[in-house]
């Protein structure tokens, strides 16, 4: 397995929930620490990577850490727990999934249980809410989970690991979005190791916190102060059953990066990335955000006054579950995209739409 190939499954299969992303954070900035000249760390987490650091343009690409996940937020008397979200987790694929309980000390097992099917009444039959899903931990009292270490505020992750789906796609929980932090390491990787000496800074960003608010790309933002940013998640592969294309567009995983158009994605900046996917005979797709993309694209866009900011996406099957689904051809199309774009970048560039 190759070097970038053993990070991949070390970081993807590190959980690192929202709000609790230091770990993954650390294996993330260990891995980009050689392509770098500079990096640093914000008080919540939010790594960063700098090729360039003296320069006075500054250019970000960035993507974000954080995985949806659980806390514990009820343990009853006989030891089942109850959770509240973490992020958008998806209530309805709980059931019979195994989790991790991350305490202070450990990481304890438990399971989401689920009345068996020959005791539950097929007239009234209810699926799964958030105010009856529950874990076992295979304690017998609230006293036993206790014991445990594990107490309210105790953040829940699913156990899922990655998958090689039959060497087309990557199939696992996280992929949203530290498939991009994986995108932009490789873009830092591959930069360094063709020697490109870039006219501008090149600030590395993998913030905290997206999945509650844009909260980590917010503050880095004001931290940074970027003249440009590029922004990479994932979107929906809308070609799956039950997607609607007349709601969510119509995007293909394995047919190219998703390119956004809308308010807070900056037109020009979206017309040089173009450019950059046509002259080297990218495939690319396109999508349209009604209002805001609902990624850190928002964030850096409307960040110091206004910064030119785009957005490019991987298209991504069955989103906020423990089997996302992208295509290996689209994260190095990405890759080869985002590097592409960096080497063809003139910060003389006048991005004002209006003089």
């Amino acid at each position: 397995m190759q070097k970038n190939e053993q990070f991949l499954y070390t970081y993807l299969n590190n959980a690192s929930p929202t709000g609790f992303e230091a770990s993954g954070q650390q294996i993330w900035l260990d891995y980009i620490k050689p392509f770098v000249e500079h990096h640093f760390t914000d008080n919540y987490g939010t790594a960063v990577g700098v090729i360039n650091p003296d320069a006075e343009f500054k250019v970000v690409i960035e993507a974000h850490a954080d995985e949806i996940s659980w806390f514990v937020n009820y343990i009853t008397e006989e030891g089942y727990i109850y959770v509240a979200r973490n992020g958008g987790s998806d209530h309805m694929i709980a059931p019979s999934m195994r989790v991790n309980v991350h305490t202070d000390e450990k990481i304890i097992p438990g399971v989401f249980g689920w009345p068996a099917i020959h005791v539950r009444d097929k007239a009234k039959e209810e699926g799964p809410r958030m105010d009856n899903i529950f874990i076992d931990v295979g304690a017998r009292s609230r006293q036993a989970v206790d014991a445990m270490g594990i107490y309210v505020g105790c953040v829940v992750t699913f156990q899922d690991e990655l998958l090689d789906l039959n060497g087309n796609f990557y199939s696992g929980r996280a992929l949203d979005n530290r498939i991009g932090g994986y995108m932009i390491a490789e873009v830092a990787r591959r930069l360094h190791e063709n020697k490109v000496k870039l006219p501008f800074g090149l600030y590395v960003v993998n913030a905290v916190q997206e999945e509650i608010g844009l909260r980590g790309a917010e503050m880095i933002a004001a931290r940074i102060k970027p003249n440009i940013a590029i922004i990479t998640d994932v979107c929906h592969d809308t070609t799956a059953p039950m997607y609607s294309k007349i709601i969510s567009g119509h995007q293909v995983a394995g047919m190219g990066p998703v390119l956004t158009y809308g308010a807070s994605v900056h037109r020009k900046l979206l017309d040089l990335i173009i450019l950059s996917a046509k002259k080297r005979e990218l495939p690319f797709q396109r999508a349209a955000a009604s209002r805001t993309t609902g990624t850190d694209t928002d964030a850096f866009a409307y960040s110091n006054e206004g910064v030119p900011s785009a957005l490019i996406s991987l298209a991504l099957k069955y989103m906020h579950t423990t089997v996302e689904t992208a295509s290996k051809k689209d994260i190095e199309h990405v890759i080869d995209l985002m590097a592409g774009f960096l080497e063809d970048l003139d910060p003389a560039f006048n991005f004002k739409y209006v003089e």
